[in-house]
């Protein structure tokens, strides 16, 4: 395959993130741009939060996607603004968390412009268990196997499952 022949969007956008990997980062929402400039195929991605260890992962797995389809120059660069939520997860991709045993995102809270308000309170999530459908399950950990998962369990069938929390 020759990079003459291939579209750099079509090849990035079948990456897959290395924390969600029934994701593509398209799926995902990090995926923000991708195109050339002077020969070198320029791919633009945004973290899901600042520090976010897959960064680094994201990128080499870019890089070496675009270098196999053929493409001898490129540059990944980060994007921090507009900050990452959760809303930019695609449907597809909400449909694979879900097939997948994990509890896609509800809505992205809204905040007014301006200072962010501090609150000492716990965050109050809901989420549907994947497997059965029901509302009523509790929390057990704010975090799961990754910093942007929580860990639940469905009162109603007793599994627990995880949850990609809103941002």
């Amino acid at each position: 395959m020759t990079a003459l022949l291939t579209d750099p969007r079509a090849v990035a956008e079948t990456v897959t993130d290395p924390e969600l990997p029934m994701l593509t980062l398209a799926d995902l929402g990090v995926l923000r741009d991708v195109r050339v400039e002077d020969g070198t195929v320029v791919v633009e991605i945004t973290p899901t939060y600042s520090g976010c260890p897959a960064m680094g992962v994201m990128r080499a797995d870019l890089v070496h996607a675009l270098h196999r389809a053929g493409f001898a120059d490129v540059d990944v660069r980060t994007v921090l603004s507009p900050a990452w939520t959760t809303d930019w997860i695609s449907d597809a991709g909400r449909r694979k968390l879900a097939d997948a045993g994990i509890a896609p995102p509800g809505t992205a809270p809204v905040r007014a412009a301006g200072p962010v308000p501090l609150s000492l309170l716990p965050t109050r999530r809901t989420a549907a268990c994947p497997l059965c459908g029901s509302t009523d399950t509790v929390e057990l950990s704010e975090f799961g196997a990754t910093a942007c998962k929580a860990l639940r369990r469905c009162r109603e069938c007793g599994e627990p499952f995880e949850h990609v929390k809103e941002i």
